[in-house]
Parts: structure tokens; C-alpha cells; sequence
């Protein structure tokens, strides 16, 4: 993968001074080890994600990219996150949860596991709780997926939200469905190829889709 701009050294150094300039650590050159050590890896990952977003140039990586690059700081933190999780390991991957939390207005903890494929159309706002995630994920803006009572919702492949929509609680949501703007899905179920709306007093409305909306996202 092209790195716009960028080596993956020089991509480290601009890694390492963000956290540097936001969250200090007593150890930096340790740190910056660690984030040498994963990197490849994270950013194989990263790779094939952005080769499957059809509005995204495949084979390059654009820091630039806001939505780029908080995916970027994900798959980084994630990675060591999967590979080490001793203590030193998890005190990496949180400042890069914190770093991206401060430049993307995203709450995505490296725990939780994201599928291999999915597109952040607008961070800012977004908060995803440990739930399951299928691949081909869309998310926009303040989407929220949480638990309720500390049960969390299962996500099925191609599931869009769409801004200030939400999922939360005891819910299986089929593949292909797509929740429209401001609906909350909570405590619900959904079949699939399907789309959900608001309705009165809390009812939700679904809708056979017309077509695949992951086509229109992703290269499947």
C-alpha cells in the first residue's frame, strides 16, 4: 500500500509525536518499539479495508483522510492490543484509543473487535460498545451500538446507520439491513434486507430494501 506523503517511518514518527504532544509517556522510545513492531501488520489491515471502500482509491493511505486515519489509529491500537495484551501493551493501545478519541470524536475501544471491512463515513459523535460486528459495516455520524443491562446487540453483514441512528440492548440485526436517520433499535430484532424507521410511540417501521445498499459502499 501506498503511504501518501509518508514512509512507514515517517508515519511512525507522526504517530509518536501526536502521542508525545497528547499523552506523554515515561518510556517513549519504548513505545515507539512497540508501535514499530505491529505497524506492518496494522497497516496490512488497514490496506484491506480501504481496497474495499468503493469511494476510497485503492492500494494508498492518505493521513490526511480524517476517516483514514481514525481507522489508522484503530487497527494500530487493536493490533497490538491482540498480539500482546500485557501491561505495557494495553497502556499503547489506550493512548491510541485517546488519541483517537481527541482527533476523531470517536469512542472505539481496541478491544472491541471490528470487522475486517467497514467505512466510518464521519466519526465525530460515534460510540460502539463491545457488540458483534459483521463485516461491511457502514456507521455516520453520533450513531451509537450499546448494550443495555449489559447485553449487547449482534450485528449481521452490510448493516448501515445512518446519522444519530442507534442500537442497543438484546438485538440480533439481520444482514442488509440499514437503520435510517435518528431511529433507535432497541431491544429489537430485525430479519434482514430490510430498512427500519421511526414510527409512533416507539414503533419501528421496516421496509423491504429495493436493492443492496453494500454495493454502493464496498467492492463485493
Amino acid at each position: 500500500m501506498r503511504l501518501i506523503d509518508h514512509t512507514q517511518t515517517s508515519l511512525l514518527d507522526y504517530t509518536c509525536a501526536q502521542l508525545a504532544c497528547f499523552f506523554p509517556s515515561g518510556d517513549g522510545a519504548g513505545l515507539r518499539r512497540r508501535l514499530e513492531r505491529h505497524l506492518p501488520r496494522a497497516l496490512e489491515r488497514l490496506a484491506h479495508c480501504i481496497d474495499q471502500v468503493r469511494m476510497w482509491q485503492p492500494g494508498q493511505f492518505n493521513y490526511l483522510n480524517s476517516s483514514q486515519y481514525c481507522l489508522y489509529l484503530y487497527f494500530l491500537s487493536n493490533t497490538i492490543w491482540r498480539e500482546e495484551r500485557g501491561d505495557e501493551a494495553v497502556g499503547a493501545a489506550t493512548r491510541l484509543f485517546l488519541l483517537n478519541k481527541a482527533l476523531n470524536g470517536i469512542d472505539l475501544f481496541y478491544e472491541i473487535e471490528m470487522p475486517e471491512v467497514f467505512f466510518i463515513g464521519h466519526s465525530v459523535g460515534i460510540v460502539l460498545a463491545k457488540a458483534t460486528y459483521g463485516n461491511y459495516l457502514v456507521l455516520y455520524q453520533n450513531c451509537t451500538v450499546g448494550k443495555n443491562h449489559g447485553v449487547a446487540p449482534v450485528l449481521g453483514d452490510g448493516v448501515i446507520l445512518y446519522p444519530n441512528s442507534a442500537i442497543i440492548g438484546r438485538c440480533r440485526i439481520g444482514d442488509n439491513t440499514t437503520v435510517s436517520q435518528g431511529t433507535g433499535v432497541i431491544n429489537r430484532d430485525t430479519p434482514g434486507d430490510c430498512m427500519v424507521f421511526a414510527g409512533t410511540a416507539g414503533a419501528l417501521v421496516l421496509k423491504p430494501a429495493t436493492h443492496s445498499l453494500v454495493a454502493d459502499f464496498f467492492r463485493v
